[in-house]
């Protein structure tokens, strides 16, 4: 029975030295797996994180871009802009430039040899050929004559005396001594007139 027991003490330590074994290689698999998912999980994260930095580093390449071509386009807008305000005038210098030519083409003309009445008639005839013209180009841009025909208004008329005048009535405007005049609706110059009382 010693034998028996000395026997089953073995085997049972045999057993149980196996099962440790096997619970060792258990863990030490256990182990290696655990440890093979955190690399997987922190190959994973680093993956994310390479992503991330890419898509961050395309968003800042955009930004970039597009400040720049803010900026190219604020650049352009205000060169346009002072151009712009440099050359407004142009148009309007474009169309004096007749009205030069008609007053230079006037003092050639009186230069020729011609009677004095001649003269004068063809004087005459050129200077209210290049008024006309002067007023056309004026009214082109928006510059009036003020009319003497309305009734007087403070705003564009300018009272510099007052008559009795027993044909028109009061507050109408009898004679016009300087013309006034209007940018659209704005006056530039108001017109010197006589009203009636």
């Amino acid at each position: 029975m010693y034998n028996y027991t000395i026997f089953l003490k073995k085997e049972l330590t045999i057993i149980m030295s196996e099962e440790k074994n096997n619970t060792e290689n258990e863990n030490i698999n256990e182990n290696e797996t655990n440890v093979s998912e955190a690399e997987a999980e922190a190959e994973a994260v680093e993956n994310e994180l390479d992503l991330l930095q890419n898509e961050l580093n395309e968003l800042k390449d955009k930004y970039a871009r597009v400040h720049a071509d803010f900026d190219n386009i604020k650049k352009r807008l205000e060169r346009e802009k002072y151009t712009a305000v440099e050359y407004a005038n142009e148009k309007f210098a474009k169309d004096m430039i007749p009205v030069l030519d008609s007053l230079q083409m006037a003092l050639k003309s009186a230069e020729a040899d011609a009677a004095p009445e001649e003269l004068i008639a063809k004087l005459k005839e050129g200077i209210e050929l290049t008024l006309k013209q002067f007023i056309t180009a004026l009214e082109k841009h928006g510059v009036t004559m003020v009319s003497h025909d309305e009734p007087f208004d403070p705003n564009i008329h300018n009272a510099v005396q007052s008559v009795d005048h027993p044909e028109v009535e009061s507050g109408q405007i009898v004679e016009t001594f300087q013309t006034g005049y209007k940018y659209k609706e704005r006056p530039l110059r108001e017109a010197m007139v006589v009203v009636a009382n």
